[in-house]
């Protein structure tokens, strides 16, 4: 039987079309988020669709907005979220959506009883990006990274389980959904440029005397400026510091789920210690973590993850989700 499969009769999923909908997301988390979706192979079988919906759904919509089909105006993207939000408030009304993907998003959030706002915030940071090109300062950029980054580690939380409140879990899950998203940003910084956006504040460039010209300029040659270096420093002390917010949420987690997300990021933070080794040229390379390395966390973590599966806690460590 293969992992695909395997998956979905361990999360008890028996409709064929819905089961197709799944495999669809799946398809989708594994060519998008390929260190996600290896972190995730660590998870328990029956948890594992659950992320996929959620991050299927996400990188559709994504793409919608990101890779639009040759031609597409502006205003087509726009009617294209409007549909999809029409969509999520039939999901959300408690009806079956049209398309495979928010079908199985549907069965996801009804199954771990997850909030429509956080929905509602993904699909306003969605709409962001269709008008804002530029962040001018942190906070500005944070109000975008919660509807695209934080909400996502919360819609996760429930899959994965807490041995605590998940409220007290929250906060961490949102500062790593945020962390991830700065690391992409840091990383993709030309390709970001290439579509006309820029995810860093604009005060913290011009307090390194950086603006567009000079980023484009260094996007153009494939090459760094001291001034540069400097400004994503800075930024990378940030996304630091979101890792270091999101670390005490690793031991909030289910022992099971636990291992999957260390191994996010453990493998998410490495891209961090290549930019920074490579004196933080973002431009003539796109900074990885290589399949080793991949296969070097994962398969450790795969181990403990076995391990918690096999030993019992006790029920009153556990917490409902």
């Amino acid at each position: 039987m293969n992992t695909a499969i395997a998956e979905l009769n361990a999360a008890g999923i028996a409709s064929k079309r819905l089961r197709e909908d799944y495999l669809r997301c799946r398809d989708l988390h594994a060519h998008h988020g390929r260190t996600y979706y290896t972190a995730t192979r660590v998870l328990p079988p029956e948890r594992r669709p659950g992320i996929h919906a959620l991050y299927g759904f996400a990188r559709w919509v994504d793409d919608i907005v990101d890779e639009p089909a040759l031609g597409v105006t502006l205003d087509e993207q726009r009617a294209h979220l409007d549909r999809i939000d029409a969509e999520l408030a039939v999901l959300i009304a408690g009806n079956e959506p049209s398309e495979p993907v928010l079908r199985a998003l549907a069965h996801t959030v009804d199954r771990y009883e997850l909030p429509a706002a956080y929905f509602t915030a993904f699909m306003s940071a969605m709409r962001m990006d269709l008008e804002v090109t530029w962040y001018r300062d942190l906070d500005h950029l944070r109000t975008y990274m919660y509807g695209s980054a934080a909400v996502i580690g919360l819609q996760v939380l429930p899959v994965l389980g807490t041995v605590v409140p998940r409220a007290e879990a929250a906060p961490h899950a949102a500062a790593l959904g945020e962390a991830f998203q700065l690391t992409n940003f840091l990383r993709d910084v030309a390709e970001d440029l290439r579509r006309g956006r820029i995810y860093l504040p604009a005060d913290v460039l011009a307090g390194h005397g950086v603006d567009r010209d000079l980023l484009e300029y260094c996007a153009r040659v494939r090459a760094s400026d001291p001034r540069v270096r400097r400004a994503l420093a800075d930024m990378v002390e940030v996304n630091q510091s979101l890792y270091r917010s999101a670390e005490p949420g690793l031991a909030m987690l289910e022992p099971v789920a636990r291992p999957c997300v260390a191994t996010a990021f453990r493998l998410y933070r490495a891209i961090l210690d290549e930019i920074g080794a490579a004196d933080f040229d973002v431009w003539s390379v796109r900074h990885r973590v290589s399949d080793t390395r991949k296969m070097a966390a994962a398969v450790p973590a795969l181990a403990r993850s076995l391990w918690a599966r096999a030993v019992p806690r006790p029920r009153d460590a556990r917490t409902a989700f």
